[in-house]
């Protein structure tokens, strides 16, 4: 929502929204680009020339703006009912999948606008450097994170398409799994037989899929046979070096500013797509260079009494085991913590074993409980934490449960020791304890930006309510 909302402010909107528990840093940023940002939700908050309310997945119809749109007759469209309708007219690029979506989009977008393209991009995690999720651009591309819960994905248009594969994941509205791989299917086939559908070379999922795409479709891999291959991987000054080939061609040695073989893998599917929209070789591999990462994907975010901190979004047990695969190549003689926060009852449950394998690559875990995202829960955040510390040792791990973030800071704070490694995991508060640690650093870091409920507004007379809930975890 925030994405959008910078999107549409750079368009000339006016944009204005609602959250029940909106980040200062949010605001601050938002209101600096002219967009206002009510605390809580209030049917007076809608103007009275509004045209359109926007909202997001976590605001359901009872919703006192909502409410007050229908009594009125104004339109009501969902976050992705919305960006379907900035699209039309655009080549749309969609990157989809379990893993990997911001960072892909986020490359593909910096790639485009480093060519020289000017596309619009939304993106669910903010750019480095940048301090947006999202921008306009008056050209054709619109490049656009394209997430699969509740099959939003379906209201858009790609030309350019991309599935970096498909895991159990969102099982609050996908009770099987062929459902989901049906999920990715449909969206598989919004490519015309004129564009171009991405997908990775081992992912079965993914394949399946891409039976009933239109489009011509590529298969991307690292170190795998593929049409598009990333070879000869080397660790390069806090990054990774690589050799890109097409169709077994050399098509560019590539510099990227960010570790591990994920981002790898991430890079070459954002060079594909480049590629696909007519980019050269050269322009992707300086905007690959220049690439400065984004928010909360294996974020450094400093050190504390000698403490390397770092921060991630990872959420899901592949995710999980990637950062911390990272996180060991890039320290390797160094005692590895991890506080983790799980998100989401529904999604512990189904993939608690896995969690616990994962968690277990870690010298020491603290569980904090489980972000409820979305989910009517009592004691079960508490419980299922209690008993996943309890699966990490089984697993072979050292872990603990801790009551709440600030029992897991004061134990950190115990007993950390300089030369350690602190990672804090999670999609959905745990960024707050980075941020006690950081407040204590004497060095300057940004605040990290996250998203807030907007409202959207006024584009030479047009207006729209932007509309978001209090829901630091996104969805996807």
């Amino acid at each position: 929502m925030k994405a959008l909302a910078e999107l549409l402010a750079g368009a000339d909107w006016r944009v204005s929204g609602s959250d029940n528990n909106a980040s200062s840093s949010v605001v601050l940023s938002l209101a600096e680009r002219g967009l206002r940002v009510h605390p809580g939700h209030d049917h007076g908050f809608l103007d009275a020339g509004t045209d359109v309310l926007v909202y997001s997945p976590a605001v359901g119809a009872e919703n006192a703006e909502r409410a007050e749109a229908r009594r009125r007759g104004i339109p009501q469209l969902s976050y992705s009912q919305m960006l379907g309708r900035l699209m039309r007219g655009k080549t749309g690029v969609c990157i989809a999948g379990t893993h990997g979506k911001s960072t892909t989009t986020a490359m593909t977008g910096c790639i485009l606008t480093s060519a020289g393209l000017a596309p619009s991009v939304v993106i669910g995690a903010e750019v480095c450097g940048l301090g947006t999720n999202g921008w306009h651009g008056a050209g054709e591309h619109f490049v656009v994170e394209s997430c699969e819960f509740q099959r939003s994905f379906l209201d858009l248009s790609p030309r350019y398409a991309a599935i970096l594969g498909i895991e159990p994941d969102h099982f609050d509205c996908y009770a099987h799994f062929d459902e989901l791989v049906a999920a990715f299917a449909a969206f598989a086939n919004r490519a015309p037989t004129d564009g171009r559908l991405l997908i990775p070379a081992g992912c079965e999922a993914s394949k399946a899929a891409a039976i009933a795409a239109s489009a011509p479709v590529e298969t991307f891999a690292v170190e795998a046979s593929a049409d598009w291959q990333a070879l000869d991987l080397r660790p390069a000054g806090g990054g990774t070096r690589f050799r890109a080939f097409r169709q077994g061609e050399y098509f560019a040695e590539i510099h990227l500013p960010l570790p591990g073989t994920h981002n790898v893998a991430n890079a070459l599917a954002a060079a594909a797509l480049t590629s696909a929209a007519g980019v050269s070789a050269g322009a992707i591999k300086e905007g690959l260079a220049e690439f400065p990462g984004i928010r909360r994907r294996f974020e450094r975010v400093g050190s504390w009494r000698g403490v390397m901190l770092i921060d991630d979004y990872a959420h899901h047990p592949t995710a999980v085991s990637a950062s911390l695969a990272t996180a060991r190549a890039e320290y390797p003689n160094r005692r590895l913590w991890c506080v983790f926060q799980p998100h989401q009852v529904s999604r512990t449950r189904a993939l608690f074993h896995e969690f616990a394998a994962s968690l277990a690559a870690a010298d020491r875990v603290l569980l904090v409980p489980v972000f409820a995202a979305r989910e009517d829960v009592h004691d079960e955040p508490r419980q299922i934490a209690c008993e996943l510390a309890g699966a990490v040792v089984h697993s072979g791990g050292h872990a603990r449960h801790a009551d709440t973030l600030d029992h897991a800071l004061r134990t950190l704070e115990d007993e950390l020791r300089p030369g350690d490694v602190l990672i804090t995991m999670g999609a959905g508060d745990i960024g707050k304890v980075h941020h006690a640690f950081t407040r204590r650093l004497q060095v300057h870091h940004p605040a990290r930006r996250t998203p807030g409920t907007l409202h959207l507004a006024e584009n030479r007379g047009t207006r729209a309510v932007f509309h978001h809930a209090a829901e630091p975890g996104r969805a996807g």
